[in-house]
């Protein structure tokens, strides 16, 4: 499982709005929440709050992308693509938007919350985290048949 060592933030601006990228390492939803709402209340007087996230629990991955009021597809979708796309687990990434006044478009949205969220993932120390195994005794259970 492909993951990050330690939590970054990154900043781009694009014709004047400004989006700052914070990846972070997550074990569970609620760890995603919570760190979700404390970039809302740092930035609270921002516009948007987008994100995405892969979390492995009980084997199998979790995702979830939003948009958090821009148009649909258009910020959230992008990033989950780029996190899968790069194999990464166990993070999620949230791009916060001060507007700068002038419209990007929606192809503009796309690239400039997807290059925002690329820029943090290539800030990032990527690191192999092993799976952990279901129980003890599975790990057991080998040595034991060696006898």
């Amino acid at each position: 499982m492909r993951t990050i060592k330690e939590d970054v933030i990154a900043q781009i601006v694009e014709k004047k709005s400004k989006f700052i990228a914070n990846l972070c390492y997550v074990s569970s939803i609620e760890e995603a929440e919570a760190i979700l709402k404390q970039i809302r209340k740092k930035h609270y007087d921002a516009r948007h709050h987008c994100y995405a996230y892969r979390i492995e629990e009980k084997e199998r991955i979790l995702e979830k992308a939003s948009d958090d009021g821009e148009p649909s597809g258009t910020a959230g979708p992008p990033m989950l693509n780029l996190l899968q796309k790069q194999e990464l687990t166990n993070v999620i990434v949230i791009v916060t938007r001060y507007f700068g006044g002038i419209l990007l478009g929606t192809g503009g949205l796309v690239r400039a919350y997807t290059q925002s969220a690329k820029t943090a993932i290539d800030n990032a120390s990527i690191i192999q985290q092993e799976k952990r195994s279901r129980s003890k005794s599975s790990s057991i259970l080998p040595k034991f048949r060696e006898f």
